[in-house]
C-alpha cells in the first residue's frame, strides 16, 4: 500500500469496536503503526490497512480504492456504540526517515509512515520492494472477497493476531492455522518474459495459480503448492518456483 486514504476513528468505544472487529490486536498501538485486515464472517478478506493511535482517536490508514467500503462496512457494524468515523485532511508520506513517522511493520524495507501535510521525501514505488518480499497490494493480489489472509502471508507480515480473542472472520483464520497445511498461496517466483497482472499460470497444461505483480525477473504468483514447480507458463511468460 503506497499513499493511502485517512480517517480518524473516534468515541469512547472506537478501540473495543475496532477490536472486535480485524484481524490483529490493538494493544499494540502502544508500539506504533498496526497491519490489519478486515474478514467477511466467511473469513475471505474484505480490506487491509493500518492504524495508529492520535491523541485520542485512531487513525485508520486504507488505500483509495478500497476506502468507501470499508468505511460504509464499518458504518454497520457501528450499531449503538459510541464511534464516529471521519475522513481525515491528513495526507500518508511514505519515507525513510523516522522522524515524526512510524515504520511499517510489514517488513523494515518499506521504510516509515508519516501523517501530516504532504512532504517533499515521498519513497518511490514500492513495487520492486512489495515483489522481491512478497507483500500483496490491497486491490493487486488482495482481493476482496475472494483472498484469505494466511495465503497472503498475513502472519509473516505482522498483519493478524492468534491470541487476541474474537473478531470477525477468526474462526476460519484460526482453523486454516491450526487444523490445515496451506496447499495453495502467494509467492515470489523467478519469470522470463511479462504477462498482465491475472493471467493464469499452467504447469503441464494444468491450472496452478495466477500471476500478479512483475519487476526485474521476479513476480508475486498465487499458486497450487502441488502442482507448482518449474519450466510453468504463464501466456508468453516462463514462470519457475522452486519452492
Amino acid at each position: 500500500m503506497a499513499g493511502g486514504k485517512v480517517y480518524e476513528i473516534g468515541g469512547s468505544d472506537a478501540e473495543s469496536f475496532l477490536q472486535g472487529l480485524v484481524s490483529n490486536d490493538l494493544a499494540r498501538l502502544k508500539d506504533g503503526l498496526v497491519y490489519a485486515a478486515l474478514l467477511s464472517p466467511q473469513g475471505k478478506y474484505l480490506a487491509d490497512f493500518f492504524l495508529a493511535r492520535r491523541g485520542d482517536a485512531i487513525l485508520l490508514d486504507v488505500a483509495p480504492v478500497l476506502a468507501a467500503a470499508t468505511v460504509q462496512r464499518l458504518g454497520m457494524y457501528r450499531l449503538r456504540a459510541d464511534v464516529t468515523i471521519a475522513e481525515s485532511e491528513l495526507s500518508v508520506i511514505r519515507t525513510g526517515d523516522p522522524e515524526g513517522a512510524l515504520a511499517d511493520p510489514r517488513h523494515p524495507s518499506l521504510g516509515h509512515r508519516r501523517y501530516g501535510p504532504p512532504g517533499p521525501d515521498e519513497l518511490p514505488d514500492p513495487l520492486p520492494l512489495r515483489v522481491a518480499h512478497c507483500i500483496p497490494e490491497s486491490g493487486v493480489e488482495l482481493i476482496p472477497n475472494e483472498s484469505y489472509i494466511l495465503e497472503c502471508g498475513f502472519e509473516r507480515l505482522h498483519g493478524v493476531d492468534f491470541r487476541k480473542g474474537c473478531y470477525v472472520g477468526q474462526e476460519v483464520t484460526a482453523r486454516m492455522k491450526h487444523k490445515t497445511e496451506l496447499r495453495k498461496g502467494l509467492v515470489t517466483v523467478e519469470i522470463e518474459g511479462a504477462a498482465p497482472v491475472g493471467t493464469e499460470i499452467l504447469a503441464g497444461g494444468k491450472p496452478a495459480g495466477v500471476l500478479f505483480s512483475q519487476h526485474g525477473g521476479q513476480a508475486i504468483a498465487y499458486l497450487r503448492h502441488d502442482r507448482a514447480g518449474e519450466g510453468m507458463r504463464a501466456g508468453d511468460a516462463v514462470v519457475n518456483w522452486r519452492g
